[in-house]
């Protein structure tokens, strides 16, 4: 059975845009520290269990991709078309080879013995890609029942396949899957073991983000009162983080493993961000602070590649030796000599300036983007 979406012509929310670039903006600073080692609290992930402000960066952008969604789908009233589903495949393979590519960069001197295949941009591909090919093909209150299945079905998997300490980083099943498909070579090891916290397993509750985000912007076109909308996203959002806090204490809230729980906190807090901001910018009218924001949320995807490249090309391109032939590379010195230099004994506060500086080079480019009407759908 295809649902049947209104006809009306979607509404277009200001407030959307504006927590897409947010939510860019905001994974570009706590991606590219001046140190790892000295960084604020908040702007880290939380080490197993729990979630901090950063842990609701990724989630958010593909709640974010949900709602999406639904809005660039609204016209296919007729459900899922062959013509459709081609666009859909070659999309997800597109963002998956782009994220691929980035994982290689600069290309040279990388052996693809043991490139990591799996990363944030592979994880939205594949999200997209099934979340896409669910919500389109089945009615509304499918969707509720599939990703509610999903979330139990992931909870029992993980609980039953895996170890004594089933959702703990040695005994959760998501590594033994990964290990299995994608080898030991092509795994994260940040966390001192081969484990990838954007891995294959994991990514089925993932899928449930983005169509929490789909049920999103249902919700958002079944409101012409926005004042009602905004109470409906926040007894929603409200109801959600409530349960997902219950689901806590058998099944944590966890990021790495992606765990059902975190799925319903994450997509809560989405749901209230949503709603304050559709409040504060769109009821309101209190919105020339978002300009800033509005230029990386017509470009989020290229914004956010343009950032991992050029992180890399500070890390891995412009480098040299010194006097004593160590090799100095441009992202270290620029922090030490610049930022440490100008806050000295203030290395967090340094650290987070750095960031700001690539927030703002990122934004730079975008703006260029933007004054161009250049935006890039990937």
């Amino acid at each position: 059975m295809t649902q049947n979406i209104a006809p009306q012509k979607p509404q277009r929310l200001l407030a959307l845009d504006v927590f897409r670039g947010m939510t860019i903006a905001f994974m570009i600073l706590v991606n590219t520290p001046g140190s790892w080692s000295h960084v604020f609290p908040p702007l880290l992930h939380a080490s197993w269990h729990g979630a901090t402000p950063t842990d609701m960066v990724f989630p958010f952008f593909i709640f974010i991709v949900g709602v999406s969604m639904f809005f660039s789908f609204s016209k296919f009233d007729q459900g899922l078309t062959s013509e459709l589903t081609k666009k859909i495949i070659k999309r997800t393979i597109t963002i998956f080879m782009i994220g691929l590519l980035l994982n290689y960069f600069p290309f040279f001197n990388r052996s693809l013995d043991t490139l990591r295949i799996m990363g944030v941009l592979q994880r939205i591909a594949l999200v997209y890609g099934a979340a896409s090919l669910i919500c389109i093909s089945v009615s509304i209150q499918s969707i509720w029942k599939i990703g509610t299945g999903i979330l139990l079905t992931y909870w029992g998997l993980l609980y039953w396949l895996g170890g004594a300490e089933p959702f703990s980083l040695e005994g959760n099943i998501t590594t033994a899957v990964d290990l299995a498909i994608l080898g030991e070579n092509h795994i994260y090891k940040g966390f001192g073991i081969p484990f990838d916290p954007e891995g294959l397993l994991s990514t089925l509750p993932a899928i449930v983000t983005a169509m929490f985000g789909y049920l999103a912007g249902y919700t958002v076109q079944s409101f012409n009162d926005k004042n009602l909308l905004v109470k409906n996203l926040l007894l929603i959002g409200t109801s959600t983080v409530l349960l997902a806090l219950v689901w806590d204490t058998v099944f944590p809230i966890n990021k790495p493993i992606w765990s059902s729980s975190y799925v319903l906190f994450a997509g809560g807090i989405a749901c209230i961000t949503l709603a304050l901001l559709i409040e504060i910018i769109d009821i309101r009218g209190y919105n020339r602070w978002t300009k800033p924001f509005i230029v990386f949320g017509m470009n989020p995807m290229i914004i956010f590649v343009f950032s991992g490249v050029l992180s890399k090309v500070m890390v891995y391109i412009i480098k040299w030796k010194d006097a004593e032939g160590e090799t100095v590379r441009f992202y270290r010195w620029c922090y030490e000599t610049i930022y440490m230099g100008v806050l000295p004994n203030q290395a967090k506060l340094a650290s987070l300036c750095f960031a700001m500086t690539v927030v703002s080079i990122c934004w730079a480019f975008g703006y260029v983007l933007y004054r161009k009407k250049i935006f890039i759908k990937v």
